[in-house]
């Protein structure tokens, strides 16, 4: 049988060979991936990846594509669960090889769901929270997030989003509260809006606590998620960039192309996107 190793080498080669073509051929560090040192950021899923599958399915997937971090959305794990409900819950990840670093999106429209997904992520154990708050209760997250001493990350949701259509928009909201509400920068959504993805990370990285990683098939509204290496997005820039600005966070696949048979478009995007890495 082959190795996990020798599985995941597969993978990548052959999927890089399909998609990524010349471009990537001739990137000038191709012929010494080796002499690369190991990148700050995590690949991971955005669990909304498979919302028309059971928890089971979808470590399934996961683990074949060896990706190790997933942000945890309710239904999975809904936000009632049980102290026993959340230990099962862990031991199935981590049976898997995978490991709940998030929570979320949570759509916060009150108080009192703020304070329900704080005490949420504190039961399951995580240290953030993905979410969309309403701008009127800014401050009242503000002393929730110091209170718990917990990351909260506002995930963009483009052009159809009154709330935060881009990171722009997020960022002027948030740019004097306390440090630890962020972004959940959603590159794909933050395009379909007219902004540049890349720019729009060297700029705001100070506030971006997680991304979802994604490609769109056009920069407007009407564009829809893609696979990674066929969008209008440079994703090799957007790689350089998340180097050069040293993030450190966990880049998730939020893919939603396919929803009910997903497993060969994120099949082709992790491979793309870890070939990319390896090129450059």
């Amino acid at each position: 049988m082959a190795s996990k190793k020798s599985r995941r080498e597969f993978v990548k080669k052959s999927v890089l060979g399909m998609v990524m073509g010349s471009a990537l051929a001739t990137a000038p560090s191709m012929a010494k991936p080796n002499s690369k040192k190991e990148d700050p950021f995590d690949l991971g899923f955005a669990g909304y990846t498979f919302r028309h599958f059971d928890l089971k399915e979808s470590l399934e997937m996961i683990s074949k594509l060896e990706v190790t971090y997933l942000c945890i959305k309710d239904f999975h794990l809904p936000l009632e669960s049980s102290e026993a409900e959340i230990k099962a819950f862990h031991e199935q990840l981590a049976a898997s090889n995978v490991k709940g670093y998030a929570v979320g999106p949570i759509y916060m429209k009150t108080r009192k769901e703020i304070d329900e997904g704080f005490e949420y992520a504190k039961r399951v154990g995580v240290d953030m929270i993905v979410g969309i708050p309403m701008h009127e209760d800014l401050k009242y997250l503000e002393g929730k997030v110091k209170e718990y001493d917990m990351k909260y990350a506002i995930h963009n949701h483009g052009p159809e989003d009154k709330l935060y259509p881009n990171a722009k928009v997020a960022v002027d909201l948030i740019k004097d509260l306390d440090a630890r509400i962020g972004l959940c920068f959603d590159m794909g959504h933050n395009m379909r809006d007219g902004r540049d993805p890349v720019k729009d990370l060297e700029t705001y990285i100070d506030r971006i606590h997680d991304i979802h990683l994604k490609n769109v098939t056009e920069a407007k509204d009407e564009g829809k998620t893609c696979e990674l290496g066929r969008g209008v997005i440079d994703i090799p820039a957007f790689v350089d960039m998340l180097r050069k600005v040293n993030y450190d966070g966990k880049c998730s696949l939020e893919y939603e192309k396919d929803m009910k048979t997903p497993l060969q478009g994120i099949s082709e995007s992790v491979g793309y996107f870890r070939g990319v890495q390896d090129a450059r």
